[in-house]
């Protein structure tokens, strides 16, 4: 399974090794476990109540069914191993790690801190950052989790095209787009449709 294991992760261009990969997707299971195996124990009668009238089921998972929470545990492990660390991302920049946090705290680059600052893989070029990043930044909701926006900058949008194909907001602003069209989609994350 390692050889099977560390060719899918070279194959999607990871730099991590199989057994850090596997430490990394048991850290992230440990952080995202959660506590109460039983959802109903989580709500009120009352609450259990409402929610089941809407439609909830709020029975235990059976020992046969997926579990969901997998899926999450291994997107959320890619996603940090993926992601430059402030060091990375000053090498890659050419500035000093100082640089980056600033830019991290003026909205300039897009990351997260847990420990240690994250930053994105989707925001860099071979030659820095992708143009018009800033403007981007600025309009996505700050309440939107950063694997909600990497999502966004990598899914193809009926609103950005190329040649009369749809393309992801990062290959739109590869391609030299507009930024405002990829500003005005981002503004809309986490509003229903």
């Amino acid at each position: 399974m390692t050889m099977a294991l560390e060719a899918v992760l070279a194959k999607a261009g990871l730099r991590v090794d199989a057994d850090e990969f596997l430490r990394l997707v048991e850290d992230t299971a440990r952080i995202v476990s959660v506590p109460h195996p039983e959802p109903a124990e989580l709500f009120s009668t009352e609450q259990q109540a409402a929610l089941t009238d809407v439609g909830f089921d709020l029975a235990p998972y059976a020992e046969d069914e997926p579990c969901p929470r997998a899926k999450s545990v291994v997107a959320h492990a890619v996603f940090s191993k993926s992601s430059y660390s402030v060091g990375q991302a000053a090498q890659l920049l050419q500035l000093t790690s100082g640089e980056v946090r600033e830019r991290l705290r003026n909205g300039r680059l897009f990351g997260w801190k847990d420990g240690e600052w994250h930053l994105p893989a989707w925001q860099f070029t071979d030659a820095g950052t992708l143009p018009g990043l800033e403007t981007v930044l600025q309009a996505i909701p700050a309440d939107q989790p950063p694997m909600v926006v990497a999502a966004f900058m990598n899914t193809q949008q009926a609103d950005l095209e190329i040649n009369e194909q749809r393309v992801t907001p990062r290959d739109w602003l590869l391609a030299h787009g507009d930024p405002q069209s990829v500003a005005r989609l981002v503004t809309s994350l986490g509003t229903a449709a």
